[in-house]
């Protein structure tokens, strides 16, 4: 499913250039790497030119600089600890959106991996690179709270999935938390009609949605139309994009996102549309405003 030359090659990207045994160790690095260069994101989508979610199509999207999100990123990554020895197993999982209920839909792919505890027992981890924000680097399968940089993480067991368990994201980020599922999906193709509906139809969130998400051991990055957010252990700061140099330079320096898929026709039919929503948004918060009495 993945050759050894495309390891090497998907290694290099994230700027690990030895082979390691599949130790705890080894995997730490290899999932702070992930977050840090590659980007979850919806550009694809946005753009109109949605990739498919098959591993095959995932690992050459990472492989030729690109990204996408979490059906590509935790697909191409849990293959790719698979070719390294580890132990992979995807689980279906959903994604709470603040003010809305805690759900298993089949929306994001969870992973786990086994590793061997000081006992020599099998322990689960719960590895995700597919979601841009969270975690930094990997969780045990013990419930509890977890500090990673400035931001805390609570895992507990999950109110809708029985045996299953459940992340919640730090309050001050964008989202409440996750909920997996127990059971090992064998294949990517239960989250096929599901990525369809995220890539195609009309009633997608993001195909007028540009987002993208990266984090590092101590900061938050996420860049949404033009409005470019952090949060560090200050708190969050925002941040107007007011060119498309500043934007480009923004892709590039901090998500490592430099389109190359597109041309600079297509590059700049892409700001022209971030363009056309933020001022849409823009005048639908002075409405707002003008409705509330306050200004």
């Amino acid at each position: 499913m993945i050759t050894d030359a495309e390891v090497k090659s998907y290694l290099t990207r994230l700027g690990i250039y030895d082979r390691n045994a599949p130790t705890q160790a080894f995997l730490f690095e290899l999932h702070q790497a992930h977050v840090e260069r590659i980007s979850w994101q919806t550009v694809d989508i946005f753009a109109g030119k949605p990739t498919a979610m098959d591993v095959r199509s995932s690992i050459q999207l990472m492989l030729s600089r690109r990204s996408g999100y979490c059906f590509h990123l935790n697909g191409a990554f849990g293959t790719l600890l698979q070719a390294l020895g580890y132990k992979v197993r995807w689980h279906l999982a959903g994604v709470q959106p603040i003010g809305q209920e805690p759900r298993i839909n089949g929306f994001h792919l969870g992973i786990t991996v086994s590793l061997a505890n000081d006992d020599g027992q099998e322990e689960p981890w719960i590895v995700d690179v597919g979601l841009g924000d969270m975690p930094y680097e990997p969780i045990p399968l013990r419930y509890g709270t977890y500090r990673q940089g400035p931001f805390s993480y609570s895992l507990m067991e999950s109110g809708v999935a029985q045996g299953g368990w459940r992340l919640t994201h730090d309050p001050a980020n964008s989202y409440v938390g996750v909920d997996y599922a127990p059971d090992v999906v064998d294949t990517l193709d239960v989250f096929t009609a599901n990525h369809e509906f995220y890539s195609r139809s009309p009633e997608s969130p993001w195909r007028d949605l540009f987002i993208v998400r990266q984090r590092n051991a101590n900061i938050i990055h996420e860049l949404k139309g033009r409005i470019l957010k952090s949060w560090d252990e200050a708190g969050m700061h925002s941040l107007e994009i007011v060119s498309k140099a500043q934007w480009r330079e923004v892709l590039a320096d901090l998500f490592h996102e430099e389109l190359v898929h597109y041309s600079e026709l297509e590059r700049e039919g892409i700001w022209d549309k971030i363009t056309r929503l933020h001022e849409r948004w823009l005048r639908e918060m002075e409405e707002q405003k003008y409705r509330t009495g306050s200004i």
